[in-house]
């Protein structure tokens, strides 16, 4: 049986520079302070219409530090017994905010922010659980809000060409995908990437890149099958993904926070393939091979540090009166977080977010 072409998450603004403003400028307020925060807010000010105007962290110290080094007009840190994302969001000159938290904040604070009546773009993985998710959409939509999960890797020239060229029919039906990611990250059991608390291992941090391969080309899977190793904390330190679509093609993803791995994607179908060159969250080249003898190469530059496309895509969004990215569309979202749910359950991974349920609006 013939694969069916996935529909891709096409962006119209794809062919544009993304620093060009899109509309009317937006005044962005950053939640926490850590590298992620750092790298968004430096791509944030290649924006024309983006006004980098407050930061919050735990410590005022901390707050500071940051407003000074990234030109943000305001710094809130905890005060009182009041945290700093709170003072933020109390903020009325904040039109919309970037969650740079752990993932097992992100339904505290995003469920906050748009109880403050504000826009959210916030940090993968976009919650612990699907019920978190599910909770937070609603949410949104009931305040008609925008609300978006910052899937980077999704609005980069590279991965959209790689998606179109998959959606073209010019590779023949899609039979399999293979992708990896991988590196030893150094263990400390509060560390971030390890930390139960946070939602740490490989799953939640890693995996959504080499997904991404899969869900760009074929879609959602019928089957999921996982393995992984546990560590004694009770976190995935690596995993494998097998995915499995009712028309016959396969899929296999590694996510590995122990080895190094070659980060390679590859999408094969009937008349030929395409790999990835370079990271494959961030590939610099795409190599498409036709039949026996024909290769070509096609390569890409990033503006930035590569994230300055999907801050492109929620202000574009929030001038326009959207409340989701068609590129990035919360039923996405949604649909991944059942899927981690369901490999957690095979993993035997759990977090203390899923054993209670969480405040409503």
């Amino acid at each position: 049986m013939s694969a069916p072409i996935a529909k891709p998450w096409l962006s119209s603004q794809s062919n544009q520079d993304p620093r060009s403003a899109t509309g009317s400028p937006l005044r962005w307020g950053i939640i926490a302070t850590g590298g992620i925060a750092r790298s968004v807010s430096q791509d944030l000010a290649l924006l024309a219409d983006a006004e980098l105007y407050a930061v919050s962290s735990r410590g005022q110290d901390t707050a500071d530090a940051f407003a000074v080094a990234y030109d943000f007009a305001k710094a809130y840190g905890d005060d009182g017994g009041v945290p700093g994302y709170q003072r933020l969001l109390a903020d009325e000159q904040v039109d919309v905010v970037y969650v740079a938290t752990p993932h097992a904040q992100h339904h505290e604070i995003v469920l906050a922010a748009l109880n403050a009546g504000k826009h959210v773009l916030c940090e993968k993985a976009f919650t612990i659980n699907a019920r978190e998710a599910s909770e937070l959409i609603d949410v949104a939509r009931s305040r008609n809000l925008f609300l978006m999960e910052a899937v980077w890797s999704r609005f980069l020239p590279s991965m959209q060409r790689a998606f179109e060229i998959a959606a073209s029919g010019e590779l023949g039906d899609i039979h399999w995908v293979t992708a990896d990611l991988g590196f030893p990250a150094p263990y400390s059991p509060t560390a971030r990437l390890w930390a139960r608390k946070d939602g740490g291992g490989a799953l939640l941090d890693l995996s959504v890149y080499p997904l991404l391969w899969a869900l760009g080309t074929l879609g959602f899977p019928q089957t999921v099958s996982a393995t992984g190793f546990i560590n004694d904390d009770g976190v995935d330190a690596q995993n494998a993904l097998t995915l499995g679509y009712n028309h016959g093609a396969q899929v296999q993803l590694t996510s590995s926070l122990l080895a190094h791995g070659p980060r390679t994607a590859t999408v094969a179908g009937s008349l030929g393939f395409l790999q990835s060159v370079g990271s494959i969250n961030n590939p610099g080249e795409l190599t498409v091979s036709t039949g026996w003898d024909s290769r070509r190469t096609e390569a890409f530059e990033v503006v930035g540090r590569g994230y300055v496309y999907e801050l492109r895509e929620v202000t574009r969004c929030i001038q326009q009166g959207l409340t989701e990215s068609p590129v990035m569309p919360l039923e996405d979202t949604l649909n991944t977080m059942r899927l981690f749910d369901g490999v957690r359950a095979q993993l035997g991974v759990s977090y203390p977010n899923d054993e209670h349920a969480s405040p409503k609006a």
